[in-house]
């Protein structure tokens, strides 16, 4: 099975690319759906966020805002919740995978936004950049609910540039220009890895019925 890796900064148009590659017959493991999982009420991680990061739990879940206020702008306390989120994170995905390889699926998808940023490179066969124009990348961002300028550049701030990721990508997808050539150019890239034999399925030392519910 071939593992992708499909990432992007925000407002770049993953979400959308992630859409077509399902379209297209190849499963998608949502990295930010199983976060939510893992910090929603009753999550895996809520009791480890919550003793590192005191009155961020409400209810059994925890508070996105209180938790995006308690590490922004803050390195060190970002790095904590990282440790945290990060193991559980990719034990989910190697369930995702080991799922999708027993359906007999030929590719399968690691959507991650921080995947250069985690190494996750190593623990796919080949990366997917989806990128688009600075200008429409930013009005994309600012159109969200309760977004702003100085937000926008938080998020930019933590993460990689767009060209960093661009030059370390197997494939870079444009997505400002139209869904037609971003599927064109996604339908491609299936078509090309398809030939190939996959690399990372199953990983080096993987026990298989080990599931790590999110």
């Amino acid at each position: 099975m071939i593992v992708l890796g499909l990432t992007g900064s925000i407002g770049m148009g993953k979400s959308t690319a992630a859409r077509m590659l399902q379209a297209m017959g190849a499963p998608v493991c949502d990295s930010d759906a199983v976060v939510h999982r893992l910090i929603g009420r009753g999550g895996r991680a809520v009791p480890a966020i919550d003793a590192a990061f005191p009155g961020v739990v409400t209810n059994g879940a925890v508070s996105r805002p209180a938790l995006g206020a308690a590490v922004f702008r803050d390195p060190g306390a970002l790095k904590r919740l990282e440790a945290i989120l990060h193991p559980m994170v990719q034990a989910a995905q190697r369930d995702f995978l080991a799922r999708a390889a027993r359906r007999g699926a030929k590719i399968a998808v690691l959507d991650i936004p921080l995947l250069f940023e985690t190494d996750g490179q190593r623990r796919v066969d080949a990366t997917i950049v989806v990128s688009a124009p600075f200008a429409v990348q930013r009005a994309r961002v600012l159109a969200r609910p309760g977004m702003t300028a100085e937000k926008f550049a938080g998020i930019l701030a933590r993460q990689m540039p767009d060209v960093e990721k661009r030059r370390r990508a197997d494939h870079v997808v444009p997505t400002g220009a139209g869904r037609l050539m971003t599927r064109r150019a996604l339908q491609g890239i299936v078509r090309d890895v398809a030939k190939r034999p996959g690399r990372h399925w199953p990983p080096r030392g993987y026990q298989p019925g080990q599931i790590h519910h999110a």
